[in-house]
């Protein structure tokens, strides 16, 4: 397992038994669990009401938008925070200053491009 390739054959190996015990399992569990199919246990159950119509229903375009926007926000406070611990290290001040208003300034344009399609608006 000496030289370059060996690194590569270890991992290989442990990814093969990492699956091995995992289809092990799960043919474990297919053997061992009792099917009983009835019509009652393969309807569609959720919150304890017996479903109505059809599993069909149209969603509007902008609850997505609002969780991208969402996304956008918790990034921006993912690079926050590590950027609070760095900035206060000593020889790193107007480096980190200027790279996190850059990332601020990316930040802004994306609100201001969002603002100016009036993706914003709830309504």
């Amino acid at each position: 397992m000496d030289g370059y390739f060996g690194s590569y054959l270890l991992v290989a190996v442990l990814l093969a038994i990492g699956v091995g015990i995992v289809a092990v399992a799960l043919l474990a569990n297919r053997m061992l669990r009792p099917s009983r199919p009835t019509p009652d246990k393969l309807l569609t159950y959720e919150c304890g009401v017996d479903p109505v119509g059809e599993g069909w229903a149209q969603s509007q375009i902008r609850y997505y938008v609002f969780t991208y926007l969402y996304v956008v926000f918790a990034v921006d406070a993912v690079f926050l925070f590590p950027w609070a611990t760095v900035f206060a290290a000593p020889g790193f001040g107007m480096t980190t200053l200027v790279e996190m208003f850059v990332f601020l300034g990316f930040i802004a344009l994306g609100i201001l491009y969002a603002w100016r399609k009036r993706v914003l608006s709830w309504t």
